[in-house]
């Protein structure tokens, strides 16, 4: 019995151990793969319209109150107000240009101006060039800035005697005062000038006056020869092409919000160091205006222009307000011109070319080398 009991616990103890062994591996069914969805395609991303062919096409202000709103280069004008092309003190030129309005502090500052010159600095008067177009933003020639109703160009040619005709403010062009690209003719450029601009920069509003660099200098040279205070002329800085005109910038109306100011000027008179680099870069800038073109190289290309969608969102508004309706792109991908885009495109320049070296003058410049090769500097500031 003993051993009956002991054979059937031995049995049961062996069934045990191999219940426990593992068996075949069983396989598990592998899902089947997932069917790629089929890829949506994305409709091409709409291109912002260029910003100068829509406010360059628009003839009339937006309807709301007088505002800039932006940067002098990246900005457009609500509620603009037009300068009278005729006034007691001035005359405005190249009127199909339309380019006559701007915020009314500027046009508080013109007619101040004029009046003054003429009484206090025996000025005859303001020949008043472009301002902002009506709606200001980017003009489809001829500024970088100039857009948010802040900027005007005003001759260095003083006003005549008489009221100029329509086809005179077309055709009429100021006058250069250089005799070379480095000085001022001193038959042309006179005390009057001097006074004029100097004048120009008194008032509290103004934030900069852009000349060239020479008339610059002229100034500089002028203020030193009188003994009397120069701080005035921290506000006059050179820039390119500014020969035959002076181009004045007032600051931001107080409390005018979303209006963009320049940075303060350093502080001093501008006669130093920063004329005399002005004046090597003007010597690179000679140089390689007077080289002989090369055939077959590409024309220089600027920036490229600003579109709708890199001004700020307000400009959207002023565009449309009072109902207006942008040009519509063609297949092109531009908007035909419209009369007030034609025009401003016909439109002579308001003054002469910058002078050229002549032959003898570029190889006393460049010491009788070769000049190919020395470097345009860059010339397409935010003006």
């Amino acid at each position: 019995m003993r051993r009956l009991i002991l054979g059937l616990t031995v049995l049961m103890f062996c069934a045990a151990a191999s219940a426990q062994q593992p068996g075949p591996p069983q396989t598990v069914a592998a899902p089947a793969p997932a069917k790629p969805k089929p890829a949506v395609k994305k409709p091409p991303a709409k291109k912002s319209p260029i910003a100068r062919q829509l406010f360059g096409a628009v003839p009339g202000p937006a309807p709301l109150a007088a505002r800039s709103i932006g940067g002098y280069a990246k900005g457009c004008l609500a509620g603009g107000v037009s300068l009278p092309i005729n006034g007691p003190d001035w005359q405005v030129m190249r009127l199909s240009r339309n380019r006559n309005w701007g915020n009314p502090r500027l046009l508080d500052y013109l007619e101040r101006l004029a009046s003054d010159a003429r009484a206090l600095d025996g000025w005859p008067g303001l020949l008043v060039g472009d301002m902002s177009q009506p709606r200001g933003g980017p003009m489809l020639t001829g500024h970088t800035s100039h857009q948010v109703g802040l900027d005007a160009d005003i001759w260095l040619t003083p006003m005549p005697d008489r009221i100029l005709t329509p086809q005179e403010r077309e055709d009429m062009s100021a006058e250069s005062m250089l005799k070379d690209p480095f000085s001022v003719d001193p038959n042309v450029f006179t005390l009057g000038h001097v006074k004029l601009i100097k004048r120009a920069a008194s008032y509290p509003q103004v934030a900069r006056i852009f000349v060239h660099p020479a008339i610059k200098k002229a100034l500089c040279q002028q203020a030193s020869q009188a003994g009397k205070d120069t701080g005035w002329l921290g506000k006059v800085r050179p820039w390119w092409n500014h020969h035959y005109h002076f181009h004045v910038r007032l600051s931001c109306p107080p409390g005018s919000e979303g209006c963009e100011n320049q940075k303060p000027t350093a502080g001093d008179n501008g006669c130093g160091q920063e004329l005399t680099n002005w004046y090597a870069m003007l010597k690179k800038s000679a140089i390689e205006m007077a080289k002989p073109p090369v055939p077959g190289a590409k024309p220089w290309v600027g920036k490229p222009p600003l579109t709708m969608a890199q001004l700020p969102k307000e400009c959207g508004t002023v565009l449309t307000a009072g109902g207006f309706e942008p040009p519509v792109p063609g297949e092109a991908g531009t908007p035909p011109p419209t009369p007030a885009a034609l025009a401003a495109l016909a439109s002579k320049d308001a003054g002469p070319p910058l002078p050229i070296l002549t032959a003898a003058q570029l190889k006393e410049l460049t010491g009788g080398k070769d000049p190919s090769g020395m470097p345009l500097p860059e010339r397409n500031p935010l003006r």
